[in-house]
């Protein structure tokens, strides 16, 4: 079954937008049928014109699209949303079409504050609608590689958890130049209480407790603006309490001048470690006690069932951040249709891992402010569909 769905945002001068498209459409399991792609009307329209849209499923607001698809026949409404917007609109827009009965897919941070998260964590319960959170790095066949080794006891008792990921796009004031993805994500108005935990921090810390399973229980971190002038934090360090007292670290910036998108993860315990780099998805490295190695290749023909589920090419044909992207799509709509194939269909993030992303920015910001650490345990209301 095709999944008909519409998009909020990712109209002219958007990045993500583009990349949510291009994954729903992989696997030829989604159409797009409507869209509010721009607060400029105008823009809107143009963007539709692209892709073919029916001028009349081109809305000038996102309200509007709720409503009116909401009021649809079950068999021409979109079944979905994709909200590819700047962060302060993630909430008012799911809240829009989860009220309308519309399944949701949001980019992250799922929204700007800890109320509006647990908010729509309630209504998709209550409503029982499917809601994913694209942390699209968990969709990497090495990343669910490395999660079963670790759900598999392969590195003993975990003592430590290392995750950076480093970009050096803000290493200049961009934002001053126009540059629009910039202004928005440093705004705190637009962007939240973070930018570089909101934009990339989000992301590491969800990586931390999808591999292993380890919640964030007290925390300790340095939010630093670097970049003279700019609004939010452009660079971070957190130490972290995981359960059962591993000892974490987690670095992110965006003022690393050079690096492009450094996302690194590595875990070690008593019997080894592993090693996993976003910018070689591919690969993962296995680290034994006595520092010998083992590496480990996607569609190489020795990784676990999850792994293979998630794999779309024979060995040596690289896959990366579109496919990512697709295999939270392809499992939400495996979702939405029933067309379960295997037991890993409803692997992806959803809205409680979304509010815990939330939660962590925040802790880890009054942390900042309290210049000391803060019990960061958190359990957010329950949800509709579980990965």
């Amino acid at each position: 079954m095709t999944i008909r769905y519409g998009m909020v945002g990712g109209g002219p001068g958007a990045f993500i937008g583009a990349v949510h498209r291009m994954a729903a459409a992989l696997d030829g399991e989604y159409r797009l049928l409507a869209g509010s792609f721009s607060s400029d009307f105008d823009k809107s329209r143009e963007t539709g014109d692209e892709l073919g849209l029916a001028p009349g499923r081109v809305y000038e607001t996102y309200s509007e699209m709720a409503v009116a698809e909401g009021a649809l026949p079950e068999e021409s409404r979109i079944r979905v949303v994709s909200i590819v917007t700047p962060n302060h609109l993630h909430f008012p827009v799911a809240r829009v079409f989860l009220e309308q009965g519309i399944h949701v897919i949001c980019d992250k941070p799922l929204t700007t504050t800890l109320e509006d998260a647990e908010h729509l964590c309630r209504l998709a319960a209550e409503r029982d609608l499917v809601f994913a959170v694209t942390h699209n790095y968990t969709g990497y066949p090495m990343v669910k590689e490395a999660r079963e080794r670790v759900e598999a006891g392969s590195l003993g008792q975990i003592r430590k958890v290392v995750v950076e990921y480093s970009q050096g796009w803000l290493a200049t004031l961009l934002e001053a130049e126009g540059q629009k993805q910039a202004e928005w994500r440093v705004d705190p108005e637009r962007g939240g209480v973070s930018s570089v935990l909101g934009d990339i921090g989000s992301h590491a810390h969800n990586l931390v407790r999808y591999v292993t399973g380890l919640e964030v229980r007290r925390l300790f971190a340095d939010l630093g603006t670097v970049v003279e002038g700019r609004q939010l934090d452009d660079d971070a360090t957190v130490l972290l309490e995981l359960d059962d007292g591993v000892r974490g670290l987690l670095f992110v910036s965006q003022i690393s001048t050079g690096e492009r998108n450094y996302l690194r993860l590595r875990v070690y315990g008593t019997e080894g470690g592993l090693d996993w780099s976003q910018e070689d998805p591919n690969r993962l490295r296995l680290v034994a006690p006595n520092g010998s190695e083992h590496i480990l290749y996607s569609a190489a023909g020795e990784l676990s069932k999850r792994a293979q589920a998630h794999t779309r090419l024979p060995g040596g044909h690289p896959e990366g951040f579109i496919e990512a992207f697709a295999n939270v799509y392809r499992n939400v709509a495996r979702t939405l249709s029933d067309d379960l194939e295997g037991p890993f269909d409803r692997d992806f993030p959803t809205v409680q891992d979304g509010a815990h992303g939330v939660h962590f920015i925040h802790k880890a910001v009054e942390s900042n402010q309290r210049g000391a650490w803060v019990d960061a345990a958190y359990t957010p209301p329950s949800a509709g569909a579980e990965a």
